[in-house]
């Protein structure tokens, strides 16, 4: 059975290009845009792990193909497309009340958050 998983939500003022600095227009953002994506990624893989294994994104390739303004609902989709070993890979898009607005891939490492921190210090 395919795995996927869908988030949700209104694009705010936090969520326009304005906000972000990627833009000066109050339209959905492609940082926006990007972090929804991920976001529906990160919590289909933590739906699939141990309380004690998490997910870090290390690749991200996404094109914002359409313009979304402010106040329009939007929801972004994740589909597990395959898993090797350790690497999850993503098939991603994105889409607001009139269509696909953007689309790419994304993959993400299965972590021990305890040792990924302890690495960093």
């Amino acid at each position: 059975m395919e795995k996927r998983l869908r988030i949700d939500k209104i694009v705010g003022k936090e969520d326009t290009a304005a906000h972000y600095g990627s833009g000066l227009l109050p339209v959905f953002a492609t940082p926006g845009m990007i972090a929804l994506m991920e976001k529906s990624a990160h919590l289909l893989a933590k739906s699939l792990l141990s309380e004690e294994e998490d997910t870090v994104g290390i690749e991200i390739n996404v094109r914002h193909i359409r313009a979304t303004p402010m106040g329009a609902k939007v929801y972004a989709e994740a589909i597990l497309v395959k898993q090797e070993a350790k690497r999850f890979i993503f098939e991603i898009r994105a889409y607001d009340e009139k269509g696909e607005i953007g689309n790419g891939t994304h993959v993400r490492y299965m972590i021990s958050p305890t040792k990924f921190m302890e690495k960093l210090f």
